[in-house]
């Protein structure tokens, strides 16, 4: 590592204004930080409140996000040996899956990046490390037969206009992540929804077993057939089809202690899904007017992405609510209306995507009137006080 370090000091001139190389200057300095910590110091006026800073975050996410992927490579593999009624070990499995979500892990990563050092290079400013983690979020939540240049497209409409428009890391409005999903599912909605979509670009030429069937658990609700659901404890463990990181909620379970042992992810925002997915589901259980209303509603946890966005979208830092009162209501309104739009809307059965995008929107409305009203308690307070003085 001591070599690298010269290296990279005997090139940083070269980078530096009035070298050769200056107008690459973001381009080198995004490396240098990517590989070591800044020995920049202050000395004064610092407003650094902890040791944690936007790498070491988006490295803890990447962590929590490794139990899902790992998952969805095993899974995917599991998928494409039943479709053809084959037998397959849990290493050939996964290895076979692996090699199936490398192309879109690459694309995503080349393609997002790529337009991230092109911005900081025509605004001057530093790579930030934000999108380590939408890279890696995008690839995870797309069918894994999803066509690459498809998959190209969506990262650069998320990236482009889903962030730098707004300004880069930090500034975007809405969870870029699922803005690239929101675009393949509007754009191309036939490769997003649909049974042929989760065995098609598994079993590409071979022929597919006899009572097989690659319909996910939402698409068996959205058609009314709760009946032939797998049970709760095959899709708590993730063996089901669906997008490559969702499927799993123990794998998913273990990234959400990850994020909140850290305190890179909010337990409230968690909770507060949850509940209002349990409060939703519950209320639909009291009308009951079709089997999908009468499902349990612990059942909706576990299929789609529910758990998923709840743990790796929604607590999205930039995107969500930032007071801690607005954090409860911010995730228990995602809650609510995601179950809401899935049950209510069969030709749109997984409502986590269009929820968490629509809360993006009201999140500084919501901790706008959270800090109003603080305010208005800590003047009444105030005017008890003075009331009583005078007194």
């Amino acid at each position: 590592m001591s070599s690298l370090r010269k290296t990279l000091d005997k090139l940083k001139p070269h980078f530096s204004e009035g070298g050769r190389f200056s107008k690459l200057r973001s381009v080198f300095d995004g490396f240098e930080a990517f590989l070591y910590v800044s020995d920049k110091v202050t000395f004064k006026g610092s407003h650094i409140r902890d040791s944690i800073d936007l790498k070491r975050a988006m490295s803890v996410v990447i962590i929590a996000l490794l139990p899902a992927l790992i998952f969805g490579s095993f899974n995917t593999g599991l998928q494409h040996f039943r479709s053809i009624g084959t037998e397959a070990t849990v290493l050939h499995s996964f290895w076979f899956g692996f090699l199936k979500i490398l192309p879109l892990i690459i694309v995503s990563y080349v393609v997002g990046l790529g337009i991230e050092f092109v911005a900081a290079q025509i605004r001057g400013h530093e790579i930030n490390e934000g999108y380590l983690v939408t890279g890696l979020l995008i690839p995870l939540i797309v069918p894994v037969d999803i066509p690459l240049w498809m998959l190209a497209l969506a990262v650069a409409f998320s990236v482009i206009l889903g962030k730098e428009v707004f300004g880069g890391t930090g500034m975007n409005v809405f969870n870029p992540a699922l803005l690239a999903r929101a675009f393949l599912f509007f754009s191309y909605p036939k490769w997003m929804t649909g049974d042929k979509v989760w065995t098609e670009g598994l079993t590409a030429g071979l022929n597919i077993a006899d009572g097989y069937s690659g319909a996910t658990p939402l698409s068996l609700c959205a058609a009314g057939d709760t009946t032939q659901l797998p049970s709760f404890l095959e899709m708590f463990i993730g063996t089901i089809p669906g997008s490559v990181g969702e499927t799993s909620v123990i794998a998913i379970l273990l990234g959400a202690l990850i994020l909140i042992v850290t305190g890179v992810g909010s337990w409230k925002i968690i909770t507060g899904v949850f509940a209002g997915g349990m409060a939703m589901g519950l209320l639909l259980n009291l009308y009951s007017a079709n089997s999908y209303m009468e499902l349990p509603f612990y059942y909706h946890f576990v299929m789609g992405g529910f758990a998923f966005g709840a743990v790796f979208m929604a607590t999205d830092p930039v995107t969500g609510s930032q007071t801690e009162t607005g954090k409860w209501i911010y995730g228990f309104l995602i809650g609510i209306l995601s179950i809401l739009f899935r049950v209510l809307n069969p030709a749109y059965p997984e409502g986590v995507m269009l929820a968490i995008l629509l809360m993006n929107v009201f999140a500084p409305l919501i901790d706008y009137y959270v800090v109003q009203a603080n305010i208005r308690r800590r003047l009444n307070r105030a005017n008890i006080r003075v009331n009583n003085v005078v007194k």
